[in-house]
């Protein structure tokens, strides 16, 4: 596991570069606008408010499986997400599913996540689950490791199967260790002494706070990775008192 501690959050300041939209006041608006019910339900749980200390966030992550990386033509399909907060992670209450594309499943990635064209034919589309998905993420803040795709992809599959898209929070794990790297390691000076920002895949992040390697593209193994991630950026980075606007987006 690992050490709790501070010894490095001296020397990382953490600011937003873009301006983070107040998400309890959007979330007002969008549940007037929303049309179907199980949108307009989530929107009705609210969301904390932005300075709401990170010790008190109840967060969850969240992990897709796709038939590939563009949103605009590949789908989901496998939902794995695991609530936590920055104690303790609720291995009880995680859930995952594998879901019916509207896409054919490319060979490529088959290899990637395993999940075959058997298991897809058997899987009910994302309609028949969003009820239970969108009860599992309502009130929480959405932890991922890349925002692009759990957030495009969820919004393009709505649309597509509902007519309306669908906006949240989230925290971005990647964004978060390509910023302390980059603190750390980055600028001309330790590019002369040898030194560079490390990588940001999932893997990488993890082994640098001694947590341990998990098989990678599964979603629900993949949502617990991301979690304990987020706890130990926490503990080395921030202050349990830090704001959740420093870090959601």
């Amino acid at each position: 596991m690992f050490h709790h501690g501070s010894k490095h959050s001296a020397s990382v300041h953490f600011i937003r570069n873009i301006a983070t939209p107040d998400w309890h006041l959007r979330f007002q608006r969008l549940a007037q606008e929303a049309q179907d019910s199980r949108i307009k339900s989530y929107y009705q749980a609210g969301i904390i408010s932005e300075d709401t200390p990170l010790c008190e966030v109840p967060f969850v992550a969240l992990d897709f499986e796709t038939t590939g990386l563009n949103s605009n033509s590949d789908d989901i399909v496998s939902i794995g997400l695991v609530p936590f907060d920055i104690h303790r992670i609720y291995c009880r209450q995680s859930q995952h599913w594998v879901v019916k594309p509207k896409v054919k499943l490319e060979e490529d990635s088959v290899v990637i996540h395993g999940i075959t064209h058997s298991d897809v034919q058997q899987a009910p589309d994302l309609r028949r689950i969003l009820e239970a998905v969108l009860d599992a993420l309502a009130g929480k803040v959405v932890v991922v490791h890349y925002k692009n795709i759990e957030r495009q992809f969820m919004d393009r599959a709505l649309k597509i199967r509902l007519g309306e898209g669908i906006q949240f929070p989230v925290v971005d794990t990647l964004a978060i260790e390509a910023t302390i790297q980059q603190q750390q390691f980055g600028g001309w000076w330790n590019k002369l002494k040898g030194k560079r920002p490390g990588s940001v895949r999932l893997g990488k992040c993890r082994s640098r706070y001694g947590l341990p390697a998990y098989q990678p593209h599964h979603a629900l193994t993949d949502s617990l990775a991301t979690a304990e991630l987020l706890q130990a950026q926490i503990a080395y980075h921030f202050s349990p008192d830090t704001p959740i606007s420093k870090l959601w987006e």
